[in-house]
């Protein structure tokens, strides 16, 4: 080989390795994209006019799905804020640090060692810049974002915290690091003053709500009463009676809260639909704050390499079993919307009705894979990332369990068992298939006997795997 062919062969050589290089960068870039988490709150899994509800719009979540997955069967860990909230930027469920409800003692040093294994600090360690922006609603000794390892926005969580995180995304073309923006919005949940308010006066209290239900609660202009309710107004749900047999969990919740048992004995059937209409317009106004923020990411120019995550801490009865608010296990309140926009990987349109999916437990490694993240803490969740790539998980749940104040939940997609620690009537079993309004308790029935042991021993045996003695 003579100098000049040698020369030559050598600088292919170097253009080689050095394309390679060049190559191997852009994937590694690629590998880290941005990500964009937008959390409603109280939001049911139905209320999307892209889930099939006829009696709203939600163009921002509609567009989200149409170019993103949508996962059917999405659950909440524990179907009341705090607790889903602390699942979400761990991955854990709430019993691990002993919380079962909002107002929880919880086990402080045990919360205190999540801090740094947590959602924010994992993606910050990585050289991501982690900021939150909004409602944040933590168990009381860690509830700053900094414990959690997030730079603080703002704490508004209506329409100035969408203009400010619309102002942040469009600030960051050209910055070196990706980063993670956490949007918490606190709409629909201004639906819970609609109950507080017609019960607190007979129980000589008064409460100032927020501006919005008042907007959400007003008719159309021009329009009559008779008129409202008869081509406007949202019937009342088809499951809007209780449930035969309830379980004595049902009737725990509602002595805990008594403006439950009131409205529950006490709304006609005109209060229920009014409900209803408010709850559907405060979700279509926060649609609106989400659509501010999308179109700001659109103007960014960085929307092609930004995981877009939306789902919500926990749903809402919605007049279902009379019952509004949340925390029991009926489906209005467990099921959450959960969609994933990743593009270029993620098949637009694409719904997933197969898996038993859980926000709390399976964004986090979710995220951790799409970001090229290790994460060295054992965590029951599994990672959507094989879904999203439309390809079969090597393996998946069997069943999923959940938790509340006054019992433990486990699915298997069709069946749905429940037993609550207390109470005369602790069990129930539903068949989502040929009963999905939850109508009817099938516990005790002899045909179904093997199902409903069968998922009580599962049920059993992962409660007692994480050190949780429950017993019928």
């Amino acid at each position: 080989m003579n100098r000049r062919t040698f020369l030559t062969k050598s600088m292919l050589s170097l253009g080689t390795v050095s394309a390679a290089s060049f190559l191997s960068r852009c994937q590694k870039k690629k590998r880290r994209p941005n990500i964009l988490f937008i959390m409603t709150d109280q939001q049911s899994a139905t209320m999307m006019s892209c889930a099939g509800n006829p009696w709203l719009q939600t163009p921002a979540m509609d567009r989200l799905a149409s170019q993103g997955m949508r996962f059917e069967n999405a659950y909440a860990t524990n179907p009341v804020c705090v607790p889903s909230r602390f699942s979400l930027q761990t991955g854990l469920y709430p019993s691990d640090i002993r919380m079962r409800h909002n107002g929880s003692k919880v086990d402080s040093e045990r919360l205190g060692e999540l801090y740094s294994s947590s959602l924010g600090h994992l993606f910050r360690n990585a050289g991501y810049r982690t900021i939150y922006g909004g409602k944040v609603h933590l168990p009381e000794s860690g509830g700053s974002p900094a414990s959690w390892g997030y730079d603080y926005l703002i704490e508004n969580e209506r329409d100035e915290l969408a203009t400010e995180c619309a102002h942040f995304l469009e600030q960051q073309q050209g910055q070196d690091s990706p980063f993670f923006l956490f949007v918490s919005f606190i709409n629909p949940h201004d639906i819970c003053y609609h109950a507080l308010r017609d019960f607190e006066p007979h129980g000589g209290r008064q409460r100032v709500e927020p501006e919005p239900l008042d907007w959400a609660l007003q008719r159309p202009d021009k329009m009559s009463e008779q008129e409202f309710f008869q081509d406007v107004c949202p019937p009342l749900p088809t499951n809007h009676q209780p449930t035969q047999n309830e379980t004595s969990g049902i009737e725990q919740l509602l002595h805990m809260r008594p403006f439950r048992q009131w409205i529950r004995s006490n709304w006609t059937e005109e209060d229920w639909r009014l409900h209803r209409w408010a709850y559907h317009r405060l979700t279509e106004r926060v649609d609106r704050q989400i659509d501010s923020v999308l179109h700001a990411l659109d103007r960014s120019g960085l929307e092609k390499n930004t995981v877009v995550v939306f789902t919500s801490d926990h749903g809402d009865m919605d007049g279902a079993h009379q019952l509004e608010h949340k925390t029991v296990f009926y489906q209005e309140s467990i099921r959450i919307p959960l969609i994933i926009r990743y593009p270029g990987v993620t098949k637009p349109g694409a719904v997933d009705r197969d898996h038993l999916v859980c926000n709390g437990l399976d964004l986090l490694p979710t995220l951790c894979d799409t970001a090229g993240i290790e994460d060295q803490a054992d965590r029951p969740g599994l990672s959507l990332y094989p879904l999203l790539r439309q390809q079969s998980p090597k393996q998946w749940r069997e069943t999923l369990v959940l938790e509340n104040q006054v019992g433990f939940m486990i699915t298997n997609g069709r069946f749905k068992y429940w037993l609550d620690e207390k109470g005369d009537q602790r069990e129930m079993l539903v068949d989502l298939v040929n009963d999905p309004g939850e109508m009817i308790n099938l516990a005790g029935r002899k045909e179904l006997a093997d199902i409903q042991t069968e998922l009580r021993e599962r049920l059993v045996t992962n409660l007692h795997q994480r050190g949780i003695q429950l017993t019928l």
